[in-house]
């Protein structure tokens, strides 16, 4: 069992893909989420997070395909975080998100398309494993 998390937002650069020496390819791109809420003011007020995602194997190679800069996506996959001081002595962190499961939720080259409650622009794609059952 691992734990799991969902990420649905845009791309925020073209997929890089790379072959480590045993040939198995590794796709790495960013998603950024955001959020917008109201504060106690009446101040519009937004966030972007940004989480630095990596795809294995065959879905690798179908990210590094179908990914384009400003597609929405859905990513599910473990994530990791990590911390450190930057050269300016600020401190720094990153959200890492290694990808089970990629979801196309855009249409190739748009920046967003909506979709029906349960539809699906383009079947998912799995990392290695697949769905593990959750016995609940």
């Amino acid at each position: 069992m691992y734990q799991r998390t969902v990420v649905i937002g845009h791309v925020g650069r073209d997929p890089e893909m790379r072959y480590l020496p045993n040939g198995t390819p590794v796709t790495s791109f960013s998603v950024a989420t955001n959020r917008r809420w109201t504060n106690a003011s009446g101040e519009q007020q937004e966030k972007t997070t940004w989480f630095r995602v990596t795809a294995w194997r065959k879905l690798a190679e179908q990210c590094n395909q179908y990914l384009t800069k400003g597609r929405l996506v859905l990513v599910e996959g473990e994530i990791d975080s990590s911390a450190w001081l930057g050269q300016d002595g600020k401190p720094r962190s990153s959200l890492e998100l290694t990808a089970r499961t990629v979801r196309f939720l855009g249409a190739r080259g748009e920046r967003e398309t909506p979709l029906a409650p349960g539809e699906q622009a383009e079947p998912p794609l799995e990392g290695p494993g697949g769905e593990e059952e959750i016995p609940f």
